[in-house]
């Protein structure tokens, strides 16, 4: 902005210098003019009186010799008389020094001017001569000639152009002052919006300027405070509207995908993240097949490209060792003018919703089924008993003992409804005390050793380090590795191996339990937490397992603030995993 002050006061000034410049040599020129012919006509009325004057007089008379040099230094100017001929006949030499042949010369030329009044300039010596004809008796007697230095014409030249250039160097500073003043008054509005207008462009919607008086700049500075106030209040709103969207959309219960145009991945909420347990990284400007890992998923996205419509399905997706039901909501984005924008997808977890209604059709059948064999094995050894057969010692043992282990079987049943039926009430509360891992799970191996060795499996504990302290239930701790190694005992072969294993990490303490069994396959681990479910239901039976084990290890686990991760191999063995936070351990 200064520059265009230093533009806008360098045109003026060179205006203004033009401006004067031009008016000097005008008005030099005529103060010239005027000071040539006023001196011109007083030295002409001069010539003309001395002229007059010589009519009567005669240049023999010494008296009027002496009147002429008197009226030369009256005059300051030589005064030289000529005949027709061009003959000398006074001459008073004062005052104009110049030599004779350049002085005779100047007097041959006037002659030859056939003007009763001439004047010529000899610029040599600087010397002025005026000529005029005087009379005698009626006749034409000669000519006068009046001769003065140009010294003083020149001087008084100097003094008009001193007088011109003080006078128009006093206008020129006095246009310059108020020329600045004028241009800041008017420039100093500018800068100060050019500023603010720079202020916005950046987006510090904050900057004002100040409002001068009510004229043009006033106005232009009023306006953009203006414009700044409606900036600003749009930003707000926008903020505002934008942290509004932000909050629902990081806080809703459902996970929300947004793909653009182009099938690349521009938004993931917060719910997606945790309900695919996924790193934002993994998913934020890729494409969606390549982002995507369910193929149902993918097959919806295409879908919806390919009809451009709403699209409503439900899913079945395995997570980590889970499978959750979805419903799963999908819609372009159509923009202003049909403009495609891409599309929006909706994750609603209905998982709990379908387990709640899968859990009140298979609960009576599950149950149903599971007291069903106990109860038809004891009604039918009774009733064999009642027959006749308690008179057969051998039988009456033999049926006794199989009731005996169909009643145990039913006890534990429904024992284990009653356990998970409690650890999932919500008010369900752990007894916390400190708890040495490392001992329980000595103590759990103790009491399965028998069993181990009833199949001739190598059960074995590594522990890095003794002592493993931690804050927890007991009781429930032991129950959970109870049912885990019991499992793995029970689906290990004759002569396997089952290894349970205490190893520390840096922000948790992981507890394997590693056997040499069956295996599971991949899409069976998902719902072996399930009430119920059973991988090998014959071998599960003939063990005693009433197929709730997992289902309350994992929620025991959970209570913990821990997590359980399976990995198995199809007749290579399986590895359980529990993981607890290292912050809750002591060591």
């Amino acid at each position: 902005m200064n520059k265009f002050r230093s533009r806008l006061l360098f045109g003026l000034v060179s205006i203004i210098v033009s401006v004067l410049i031009g008016l000097g040599l005008l008005l030099g020129q005529l103060f010239k003019n005027f000071y040539m012919d006023t001196f011109n006509e007083r030295v002409e009325k001069e010539a003309k009186l001395l002229a007059l004057y010589m009519e009567s007089q005669s240049l023999e008379n010494e008296a009027f010799q002496q009147q002429l040099d008197t009226i030369s230094d009256t005059l300051s100017a030589r005064v030289i008389i000529l005949n027709d001929e061009g003959t000398i006949l006074f001459d008073t030499r004062k005052h104009v020094s110049i030599d004779d042949d350049d002085h005779e010369k100047m007097l041959k030329a006037l002659l030859k001017k056939e003007d009763d009044r001439s004047f010529m300039v000899e610029e040599e010596h600087e010397v002025y001569y005026y000529s005029v004809p005087f009379f005698q008796e009626g006749k034409k007697a000669g000519r006068i000639v009046l001769s003065l230095p140009v010294y003083s014409i020149q001087k008084v030249h100097e003094q008009i152009w001193m007088l011109l250039i003080s006078s128009l160097g006093t206008a020129f500073m006095i246009i310059l002052f108020l020329g600045i003043k004028i241009t800041n008054q008017y420039t100093k509005p500018i800068e100060e919006a050019t500023k603010v207008a720079m202020e916005l462009a950046k987006g510090n919607y904050k900057a004002r300027t100040y409002e001068h008086h009510l004229d043009e700049t006033g106005m232009l500075s009023q306006s953009l405070n203006v414009l700044a106030k409606n900036l600003q209040d749009m930003v707000r709103t926008q903020e505002m509207q934008q942290d509004r969207l932000r909050t629902l959309i990081e806080n809703m219960g459902s996970g929300l995908i947004l793909i653009d145009q182009r099938g690349y991945i521009n938004l993931v909420n917060r719910a997606y993240k945790e309900i695919f347990h996924i790193n934002p990284s993994d998913y934020l400007n890729r494409l969606y097949y390549e982002a995507f890992e369910h193929k149902e998923i993918i097959d919806l996205v295409e879908e919806i490209f390919m009809t451009e419509v709403k699209v409503r399905k439900q899913m079945l997706l395995p997570i980590d060792i889970e499978r959750k039901h979805f419903e799963v909501y999908g819609a372009p984005i159509i923009g202003t003018n049909h403009e495609w924008k891409g599309i929006i997808l909706v994750f609603h977890d209905i998982t709990e919703l379908k387990k709640l209604e899968q859990m009140r059709k298979d609960f009576v059948a599950n149950v149903s089924h599971e007291l069903k064999t106990p109860i038809t094995s004891i009604k039918g050894f009774a009733e064999t008993l009642l027959d006749g057969a308690m008179k057969d010692e051998q039988a009456l043992e033999y049926f006794l003992s199989i009731i005996l282990k169909e009643s145990e079987r039913l006890q534990n049943l429904i024992q284990d409804l009653l356990d998970l039926s409690k650890i999932e009430q919500q008010g369900f509360k752990l007894n916390i005390s400190v708890v040495n891992l490392t001992e329980v799970l000595q103590e759990v191996i103790v009491m399965l050793e028998a069993k181990a060795n009833d199949k001739e499996i190598k059960l074995e504990l590594e522990a890095e380090q003794k002592l493993f302290y931690m804050y927890g239930d007991l009781n429930r701790l032991k129950q959970i590795f109870i049912n885990l190694i019991n499992n793995a005992i029970a689906y290990t072969p004759k002569g396997g191996e089952v290894k349970v294993k205490v190893e520390s990490r840096d922000d948790e303490v992981l507890v394997h339990v590693q056997d040499t069994g069956i295996g599971i396959d991949q899409k069976e681990i998902p719902r072996i937490f399930e009430r119920f479910y059973r991988v090998d239901k014959a071998r599960s039976r003939n063990s005693g397992g009433t197929g709730l084990g997992l289902a309350i290890v994992k929620h025991l686990v959970e209570a913990h603030h821990g997590y359980i991760s399976v990995k198995s191999k199809v007749g290579s063995g399986t590895t359980f995993t529990v993981h607890f936070q290292k912050d809750a351990f002591q060591s």
